[in-house]
Formats: structure tokens, C-alpha cells, sequence
């Protein structure tokens, strides 16, 4: 049973940052989108854009319900904290998300496109604004008391390190956007994206290394533990591969390869997570209260674990057939072919 107690919230630490990926990368390139679609020209390249999502959407956005059911779940002192701590970002994406779902839909049977257009693509950065600032709240830290609740301000969340993650976040949807357009489309649409994508691989490329920089020098928690063997040296490797995987992608844009930059981007995005698991492991409330202190009975583990056992086969099915159905390209007038 102790035995158990040290395993099973590692297991659910791993899932929960499984669906958080999964949902950053499939949903990221929706939130790109629309971000994107606030640039557009004419409204026949604005069809093209939301076309490309029509029949896929819905279904990214699964991955954050169940990492949010996961942690109350798993992690309830940390759901109750983190919900608490991050209340008004999270209030921010949630409208985000209202905003974006009605746009959509209103927009297909609007006669006047003006309104909803806007109203989609303020949808997509708003969320991703929330977004990026729970996320750089988590990073920085949220101040509680010994038994884990709460104890902070209201706009605890709001900073500059916190604005400057915010701002990295869209800009690395903003690149996974435009590399999935660059898959989705041809012609003139795609070779816009092309030129997209290369700004907000340099945009996000300098927000990750200004974030790198700044983040042991502002967070002590986090000094402490980048600069301690072992993780002092896969740290280091880090930022090197990081550089790496930039470079191949940049190059994959210059030969104008259609499939090769998402695939450098989505890696981005892996090794970025990768990173930010070491950091913030095994805290599930930065900088104090561990995944072990917050965990629910191991019997509720286990069950719950029986549970997403059987669902995540079939989630990934699910979003695997969709992509397979709906991959070729999308095609509208002389942006099309």
C-alpha cells in the first residue's frame, strides 16, 4: 500500500500531462487558426481557414474536460487551489471558448460574415490569452498555507514573467497554426502561411529563450532545482535541442516542404513539455504542495485508472480517424488550386 501511494500519483502526474499535451497541440492549432483568421484579406480566404476546422474541431477540446475531470478526481486539493488561485484567467478562457463556439456556428448562416468573423478570431486569442497566463501563474507559483489552499490575491496571476509566457503561448499557437494551413491548403493561402510561420517560429523561438533566461533568475524554487545534478544536465540539453529543432523547421520552410514543418513543430511543443514537467515535478501546486500531498485515496486511483484505461484507446482512435477522413486538402477558388 505505501508502495502504492508513491506509484499511482506518478501515473496520474504522467496522464494528466498526457491530455494537457494532446490538447495543446490539437486544440493549439484550432486556437492558431482563428488567431490567424483576425489577418485575413477577403472573406473567400477566411472560408478556407474555418473549413479547414469544420469537421475536427469539436473533438480537441475533449482532452481539456478530461484533464480538468482528471485532476478533480485525482488531485482534489490541487483542482480546488489551482481553480481559486487562477479563477479570473480561467474565467478569461472559458469566454474565450463561448465566444469562439457561437462565432463559429452563427457565422455559416449570417448574411453579414463581419461580426462573427471578428468575433472568432477574438474568441481564439482571449482563450489563448487565459491560457497563457494559468500557465505562467503555475510556473511562477501559487502562495498557500500548510494544508495547500490558497492564500494569495486576486491578480496574483498577473505579472510581467506571467504576460511574457501569455504572449510566447500565442505565438506558439499562432506557428502550429500556420504550419497545419500550410498542410491543409495550396496556392497563394499557403504560400501567405509559409511566410506566417516563419515569423512566429522567430517570435516564439526569442519568448523561449527570454522565458529560459528569466526564469531561474525570478523563481528561487525553480534555481534551486535547474542547477542540482542530474537536472542540471538535461537542462542544458534542452535549449540545444530546442535550437535544433528551430533550425530543421525554419529549413523545412525555406524548401517550402508541406508535412516536415508540423512535424518540427509538434516535436517543439514535445520538448517543450517535456521541459516544463521537470520543472514543476512533483510539485501538482508550485512550489509547495507535492502530487503526494495532494492526491486522492489510492483506492480512487486505481478505479478511476480502470476507467481512463478503456477511454483513452478510444479517444485517440477517435481523433487518429478524424484525421484520416478529413486529411486532404481544403480547397476554395484560386487559393485552393
Amino acid at each position: 500500500m505505501e508502495t502504492l501511494k508513491y506509484f499511482l500519483p506518478q501515473v496520474w502526474f504522467v496522464i494528466l500531462a498526457l491530455f494537457l499535451f494532446l490538447y495543446v497541440m490539437l486544440d493549439g492549432f484550432d486556437l492558431g487558426v482563428g488567431i490567424l483568421s483576425l489577418t485575413s484579406s477577403d472573406e473567400k480566404r477566411r472560408s478556407v481557414l474555418m473549413t479547414s476546422l469544420s469537421n475536427i474541431w469539436d473533438a480537441n477540446e475533449t482532452w481539456l474536460v478530461l484533464m480538468g475531470g482528471g485532476l478533480f478526481g485525482a488531485f482534489p486539493l490541487a483542482y480546488s487551489t489551482i481553480l481559486n488561485a487562477l479563477y479570473i484567467p480561467i474565467i478569461i478562457m472559458i469566454f474565450g471558448f463561448i465566444f469562439r463556439a457561437v462565432a463559429f456556428e452563427f457565422r455559416e448562416l449570417a448574411t453579414r460574415k463581419l461580426f462573427w468573423n471578428f468575433a472568432f478570431g477574438a474568441g481564439s486569442f482571449t482563450a489563448a490569452l487565459g491560457q497563457g497566463f494559468a500557465l505562467g501563474a503555475v510556473l511562477k507559483g501559487i502562495s498557500v498555507d500548510e494544508q495547500g489552499h490558497f492564500i494569495g490575491t486576486t491578480w496574483d496571476w498577473l505579472s510581467i514573467p506571467t504576460v511574457l509566457v501569455a504572449l510566447t503561448l500565442i505565438q506558439g499557437y499562432v506557428l502550429i497554426g500556420s504550419t497545419y494551413l500550410i498542410w491543409k491548403t495550396t496556392g497563394e493561402l499557403q504560400e501567405t502561411h509559409y511566410q506566417t510561420a516563419k515569423i512566429a517560429a522567430w517570435t516564439t523561438l526569442l519568448g523561449a529563450i527570454f522565458i529560459t533566461i528569466t526564469t531561474p533568475i525570478f523563481y528561487e524554487s525553480a534555481r534551486s532545482r535547474l542547477f542540482a545534478p542530474p537536472l542540471v544536465f538535461i537542462f542544458a540539453l534542452i535549449p540545444l535541442l530546442g535550437v535544433i529543432l528551430i533550425s530543421q523547421l525554419l529549413t523545412s520552410l525555406t524548401r517550402k516542404q508541406e508535412r516536415a514543418p508540423l512535424i518540427w513543430t509538434i516535436l517543439l511543443f514535445v520538448l517543450s513539455f517535456f521541459g516544463l514537467g521537470l520543472v514543476v515535478f512533483p510539485y501538482i501546486i508550485p512550489p509547495q504542495i507535492t502530487i503526494y500531498e495532494a492526491s486522492a485515496d489510492p483506492s480512487s486511483l486505481v478505479i478511476m485508472l480502470i476507467f481512463i484505461g478503456f477511454l483513452i484507446p478510444v479517444m485517440l482512435f477517435y481523433n487518429l480517424y478524424q484525421y484520416i477522413v478529413f486529411r486532404g486538402k481544403v480547397t476554395g477558388g484560386h487559393y485552393g488550386e
